[in-house]
């Protein structure tokens, strides 16, 4: 009896210890799976953090060139504004130096002498009175802006300027500017130091 209860104890002790054994086969091979499964997943990690890194480079390196081309595309839009400022000055000295050519245009037609009727053939009476005398023609008057006769006023070209464009400026007719300074024409250059009146 004694016997039989030890071997009964003996089996009960196996099984127990063959338990406890499956139990921490079972846990080992829990653990080992989830370490296995934790590598995996940083393995992916550590690719995914690879990539982001070289997507950060790509991006640093669009950025630096996006950074060039915008200097450069500022630096030509810089230079076609000046473009059309100077395109603007041209415009403009070529409308005053148009409006001053239509205007002396204007000015030849009128001083342009008129075609003279056929005189008719004078009279018996006409020749027995004496003629009439003209009158004396009136001095021209003096040129506006030096009635003064104070100091010299001047005034130095600047570019795009035109006699026009001084004639409105001081209030003084073209012909009188050309004959102030001597001008054979309207033509005038930049620096040139040319009399507008007197102060």
């Amino acid at each position: 009896m004694a016997l039989r209860q030890a071997g009964y104890l003996t089996m009960v002790c196996a099984g127990a210890v063959l338990a406890t054994g499956c139990v921490m086969t079972e846990k080992y091979d829990a653990e080992k799976a989830r370490a296995l499964n934790f590598q995996r997943l940083l393995a992916q990690e550590e690719k995914r953090t690879g990539e982001l890194d070289s997507e950060l480079k790509r991006v640093k390196r669009d950025a630096a060139d996006l950074e060039a081309r915008n200097r450069e595309l500022t630096a030509q839009i810089q230079a076609v504004r000046e473009q059309m400022a100077k395109i603007q000055e041209d415009a403009t000295a070529l409308r005053d130096a148009a409006l001053l050519k239509e205007q002396e245009a204007m000015k030849a037609r009128k001083a342009a002498p008129k075609p003279k009727r056929a005189e008719k053939m004078p009279e018996m009476s006409d020749f027995t009175a004496p003629p009439e005398p003209m009158p004396a023609p009136e001095p021209p008057a003096p040129p506006a802006g030096l009635q003064a006769g104070g100091p010299t006023r001047y005034h130095q070209v600047k570019p795009g300027e035109t006699l026009f464009r001084l004639s409105r400026q001081y209030g003084v007719d073209v012909q009188t500017l050309k004959n102030w300074n001597n001008l054979t024409d309207n033509n005038i250059e930049v620096g040139q130091r040319l009399i507008v009146g007197h102060e």
